[in-house]
């Protein structure tokens, strides 16, 4: 039988950051050494002619521009015009997640995101805390959406534990029982 470590145990007063979790649908963009351009979904590879609300359509019109996000996996949130809630735009966006690599506030020196693209707000950053959790949800639902420009309805927040490198939803509605259950 091979011999199997114990992982290691993070420890949970460290930083961590508060996005809001943006309802739509998630979408990632794949850039290989080689220049390979691929698009995906949650679960599957897409094309344009086997899309997701158009994402692989609009990233391919966009390659050009996209190839700046370099080689790796680009993962973020397609939302907007006809997707979920909508938030009362006239178009769809497409939120980048690592907001560590494509946000100056952490680092001056990284390369700009895409004009094409966005990033998801950040809400918090700072020593890890469930008052301040909690207070970054209040305060969301009180201004409403930060992605959406006020839309009344937030979805909710996602909390980056970095030292655990894990991340943790939090939502407004059926936080308790998860999707599809009451």
């Amino acid at each position: 039988m091979d011999f199997e470590d114990f992982a290691k145990i993070a420890r949970l007063s460290r930083i961590m950051t508060i996005t809001e979790k943006i309802d739509g649908t998630n979408a990632q963009i794949f850039i290989g050494d080689d220049g390979e351009f691929l698009t995906g979904s949650r679960t599957r590879w897409i094309t344009p002619e086997d899309d997701n609300f158009g994402f692989s359509r609009w990233a391919n019109e966009h390659k050009e521009e996209l190839l700046a996000l370099g080689t790796g996996r680009h993962f973020g949130e397609w939302w907007g015009a006809g997707i979920q809630r909508k938030y009362g735009q006239t178009e769809k966006h497409f939120s980048l997640f690592n907001t560590a690599v494509w946000l100056e506030e952490f680092d001056n020196a990284r390369p700009l995101c895409p004009a094409c693209c966005r990033v998801v707000p950040v809400l918090y950053r700072g020593m890890f805390d469930t008052a301040f959790i909690n207070s970054t949800m209040t305060g969301l639902m009180a201004s409403g959406s930060i992605a959406g420009d006020g839309f009344p309805d937030p979805e909710g927040v996602v909390i980056y534990h970095e030292a655990a490198r894990i991340m943790f939803k939090k939502t407004f509605k059926k936080d308790e029982g998860g999707k599809g259950q009451p």
